[in-house]
């Protein structure tokens, strides 16, 4: 399989977590979005959105967008599972995830904080403003949710001691939070998860910081 992938994209940063996890072999193909290679010919050929991630699967399909990426990994290698077995379970585990993939990411992405900072004219003051405002707002929602999961489901994870993509979603978004300095000191449960999954190999390795277009 081939991933293409931008080391600071959340989004990809996600598929990296996932494919380490299932133990499935990749190949990284770096697209640099601030070199704007991500518009080039080539690469809206293979994903005409002209956004990260796209996976080449082992048949040649190109394959787009993270949440239907993550969904295909999950039912074509069911190997480490990473929805819990119950629907009831498996729907709370799918909100926490949307919560992240619907209401935080699409409003904090890159496109939008330079359309936010550059053609509505809010600097990059106005850019931090408005991160730190929705990140914040999503964390506060989530948060008391994982408090009152983590009483029914003793563990390390969002679920209990399951790791399922809930952890998969939450990671890459806590990371980029930490790095446009966000204060986190509201959200224990978020950050308590946080650090515990980054002592497992998986995230480690999917880390923005060791990856091969990291510089």
């Amino acid at each position: 399989m081939e991933l293409y992938s931008y080391f600071r994209s959340s989004a990809a940063y996600r598929l990296r977590i996932a494919l380490n996890v299932k133990g499935i072999s990749y190949q990284q193909v770096p697209v640099n979005l601030l070199k704007g290679e991500h518009k080039s010919a080539d690469y809206l050929a293979l994903n005409p959105q002209g956004l990260v991630p796209s996976l080449k699967t082992d048949n040649d399909e190109m394959l787009s967008q993270s949440p239907a990426i993550l969904e295909w990994l999950e039912e074509t290698f069911p190997g480490t599972p990473l929805l819990p077995i119950s629907a009831l379970e498996r729907a709370t585990v799918r909100s926490w995830c949307n919560q992240i993939a619907c209401d935080i990411h699409p409003i904090c992405n890159l496109r939008v904080l330079n359309y936010v900072a550059d053609e509505l004219g809010g600097g990059s003051e106005g850019k931090l403003a408005w991160l730190h405002h929705w990140i914040t707002t999503g964390f506060s929602a989530l948060e008391p949710q994982l408090v009152d999961n983590q009483n029914k489901h003793k563990g390390n994870f969002c679920f209990g001691e399951q790791l399922t993509l809930a952890d998969i979603y939450l990671i890459p978004q806590v990371f980029n939070a930490l790095r446009f300095d966000v204060d986190m000191t509201a959200f224990p449960r978020i950050m308590a998860i946080y650090q515990h999954c980054n002592t497992l190999p998986a995230f480690i390795d999917a880390q923005p910081a060791n990856q091969p277009d990291a510089g």
